[in-house]
């Protein structure tokens, strides 16, 4: 990118080097000169719309002239919005000017890969290549776009390591042996990482690149590589491929354990592809290669070589091969500066809706990107979207779906990007049918969902498995783990509240919540006293298994209840919903009669009935260092005697329907539960970061959100290599908005209510709110808050109008007063 100054443009020759720049598809801005050691306003407008479309500002070749200080070129160091001008260094007369352009364009005629040119908190950079690591580490640089995820592994040849491309949806095997279908892979080159004297890869979070450099013999190899954004389903990569790293022999490798059924070639491509033996789906990969002309190994110069592989994915019948070498060739003619482009504006729109800034914390800053980087790339925007517990970055939990998807990580999609959000719940939706045979199945009303999902919508649960001291346990969360049913209308109504959809919420919204309400319905048990209870469960402390009146289930269920009898009361004057006042008032009924565990006494809900006459272990107490997984600690036996919890259950009550809970109890109820929580589940931490932040314990909150941001980067529980850990991902974000931000949605209002910890100067967060984009920036004392379009927020209870013009207000002790 060249940005001038509008004198030096019309001079000569530097106006025939920008013209040859133009004309190989630099883009050329002509501003007003910048005066001389001051900022100008027209120099940050042209950042900001080139950061707009993906630009970063360090990839930008900055010249100018003034009278003060002559003729100056360099890169535009500050970013958008900085008061500061650019870091110029003198030239000293306009032929050497033209000598730099000019190198500039020979660099893009000879392809050229891009530099990593991301600022400061959106890169993550991996040095050398360590076999102990690789699987984790091709987890980390996986590149996705909903569709089809493409791991991180090395674009050279790793022992420790497989190349994998998966796509979303797409099953083999039956019941709990299914397990996501490996599509054909982009090929690597022979030479093996290992045998480099350098390597450096990274990760560009803000235009979704990978850059890798590979030294070898004193010769540098470069790849850059990406899953388009704009074209989901196309993977792309150029690489300056050396005599010490050459090509791959073949352009596309059969995944490793699956068989490529059949292959072939048509005009300009090659494709192969994959099918499921049981589902009948497939996976078919078509590549088109482009060589540019800088010489070959054997002479001494580097090839450069792009690559564009189409993918077309169906879950139930095999893909057209044609179709995936049409849009490989498509590709090849946009070319990879074409595709670069539109791929980072489109980034970079995902970016604008979705940032949270952390000032003050460079770490946290950077994790939290990784996150929301992850979230973003894992989920399709159209369609449905089956969001299994990686997502798109590894095989672990075989790709199934649980309510990881629905609880955690929708309500990111529902805040940012609904389309998203739309897709994940269509997946519920298409499988509606599936849990309502479930639940007749077990001689019940409404729908039952599964704990594990797949293709069809049948639980896919395995009834065995090795725990990690190789022994056989028995598996009977798909029997028993029946708080799925009400996450499932959460995670709708959820979808609701941040977006305004009423169409979905008086359609398949309205029949999700219906449903779920008349499986509860039929699934709980009145005692001689009227009392309700549900027998036989599992919580999500998943160390006790099959107990009376969880907590969390039956509390989720008391709100599954009321929230279908409140929608069905708001919609039934319009149409007929097919249900009737007594089997509405009977929902109702049941809803205030399940009993929840409260002890008004000491102000706690016991998790499950008998549960305070268990063993009192402190997990604080035994395993001051936590997470941990109390089970090998401590042994199975004694943890389902003890009252050790393995994740947040009853304080995750806290976090999703406080409303159903007693005013004034989070308190003591994260006093008396999270010592005693191992935090055995990689979802905890974030959770509990979160109510530490609503219940003002600033530090512990900011200890769990440190926790919780490092579980892969760290891989701190030894699993990353299986796939990243998506839902923890989301639980991250929550724990931004939800606990530090206090930013969430209320009776069709914006509530907001910061806290920020002491290792912060300030929080920004952007997210949509009923069609509005909404930006809210906060300090310990101040908090700002715009709004695209008019929306109605609550601060400190007080509805407020913000509006573009914006609203702020000033900390007064504890409450917030608007600014005069």
């Amino acid at each position: 990118m060249l940005l001038a100054s509008d004198r030096l443009m019309a001079t000569e020759p530097v106006a025939s080097a920008a013209a040859t720049l133009a004309a190989a598809g630099v883009p050329v801005v002509s501003i007003p000169p910048l005066p001389h050691g001051e900022p100008s306003a027209a120099w940050q407008a042209a950042l900001q719309q080139l950061w707009g479309a993906g630009v970063s500002p360090s990839a930008v070749l900055v010249v100018t002239q003034d009278d003060q200080a002559g003729l100056r070129v360099g890169t535009a160091t500050m970013g958008p919005g900085s008061a500061s001008a650019p870091e110029l260094s003198p030239v000293e007369d306009l032929g050497a000017l033209a000598c730099l352009l000019a190198t500039q364009v020979e660099l893009r005629r000879r392809g050229e890969p891009p530099a990593a040119s991301a600022p400061p908190g959106w890169m993550l950079t991996i040095d050398g290549i360590d076999p102990d690591t690789e699987r984790a580490r091709a987890a980390q640089l996986t590149t996705a776009a909903g569709r089809i995820g493409w791991n991180g592994a090395p674009s050279l040849t790793e022992s420790r390591v497989t190349p994998m491309v998966l796509a979303a949806g797409v099953y083999d095997g039956q019941g709990a042996d299914s397990h996501l279908l490996p599509g054909p892979v982009p090929g690597v080159s022979p030479t093996e990482a290992s045998a480099a004297t350098r390597a450096r890869r990274v990760l560009d979070l803000r235009g979704g690149l990978v850059h890798e450099t590979f030294e070898l013999d004193g010769l540098v190899t470069r790849v850059v590589r990406f899953a388009s954004l704009a074209r989901p389903g196309l993977l792309v990569r150029r690489a300056e491929w050396t005599r010490a790293c050459p090509p791959p022999a073949r352009p596309l490798a059969a995944p490793v354990g699956e068989l490529v059924t059949d292959e072939g070639t048509t005009t300009g491509s090659t494709w192969q592809r994959t099918r499921s033996g049981t589902l009948g789906g497939g996976i078919v990969a078509a590549v088109a290669t482009a060589r540019w002309p800088s010489g070959t190994p054997t002479d001494g110069g580097p090839i450069v070589e792009d690559q564009f592989t189409a993918y077309v994915a169906d879950p139930s019948a095999p893909p057209d091969p044609e179709h995936a070498a049409a849009l490989a060739r498509q590709a090849e003619e946009l070319g990879f500066d074409h595709l670069l482009a539109e791929h980072r504006r489109q980034w970079a729109h995902r970016w604008a809706g979705a940032d949270v800034v952390i000032e003050g914390d460079d770490e946290l800053q950077l994790a939290t990107r990784f996150a929301l980087f992850h979230l973003m790339s894992s989920v399709s925007d159209d369609g449905e979207a089956a969001v299994g517990a990686r997502g798109l970055t590894g095989t672990g939990y075989r790709g199934h779906v649980f309510w990881d998807a629905d609880v955690f990580v929708l309500p990111f999609l529902a805040a940012t990007h609904p389309p998203s959000a739309r897709a994940m719940l269509e997946y519920r939706v298409q499988r509606l049918p599936a849990a309502l045979a479930t639940a007749r199945s077990l001689g019940r009303r409404g729908a039952r969902f599964p704990w594990e999902s797949a293709h069809d919508g049948r639980d896919v649960t395995p009834r065995s498995a090795r725990d990690r001291a190789g022994r056989f346990v028995s598996i009977r969360t798909g029997q028993l783990e029946e708080h799925i049913v009400a996450d499932v209308a959460w995670a709708a109504d959820t979808y609701v509240a941040w977006t305004g959809d009423v169409d979905f919420q008086r359609g398949p919204g309205l029949e999700l919540l219906v449903e779920t309400a008349r499986y509860w319905a039929s699934r709980v048990r009145i005692d001689p006293d009227g009392d309700a209870h549900i027998d036989g469960v599992i919580g999500p402390d998943e160390y006790h298994e099959c107990v009376d009146d969880n907590a969390f289930t039956n509390v989720m269920a008391r709100w599954n209840l009321r929230r279908a009898a409140e929608l069905v009361e708001a919609v039934s004057p319009e149409r007929d919903v097919g249900i009737t006042s007594e089997e509405r008032h009977r929902w109702r009924d049941l809803a205030e009669a399940l009993v929840d565990g409260f002890e008004p006494d000491r102000g706690i809900y016991e998790q499950f009935r008998g549960f305070h006459d268990l063993e009192p272990l402190v997990m604080a107490e035994i395993a001051p260092r936590r997470p941990i997984a109390a089970d090998l600690l401590l042994g199975p036996e004694r943890v389902r005697q003890a009252q050790v919890v393995k994740q947040a259950d009853v304080l995750m009550l806290y976090h999703l329907v406080p409303d159903e809970l007693r005013a004034g109890t989070l308190e003591s109820n994260l006093r008396f539960y999270e010592p005693r929580t191992a935090h055995g589940s990689s979802l905890s931490p974030a959770i509990h970061a979160a109510l530490f932040a609503r219940a003002g314990g600033l530090e512990q909150a900011y200890e769990a959100l440190r926790i919780a941001s490092r579980i892969d980067l760290d891989d701190l529980t030894a699993t990353t290599g299986g796939g990243l850990h998506i839902a923890t991902m989301g639980g991250l974000w929550q724990a931004l908005v939800h606990g530090f931000a206090g930013m969430r949605p209320r009776d069709g209002r914006l509530q907001v209510d910061p806290l920020l910890p002491p290792q912060w100067s300030a929080l920004e967060i952007t997210a949509r709110f009923h069609g509005s984009r909404v930006t809210i920036r906060c300090t310990s004392q101040d908090l700002h808050i715009h709004a695209e379009r008019p929306i109605e927020v609550l601060v400190d209870g007080e509805p407020q109008r913000v509006g573009p013009e914006g609203r702020s207000f000033r900390r007064q002790g504890s409450v917030w007063e608007p600014s005069r």
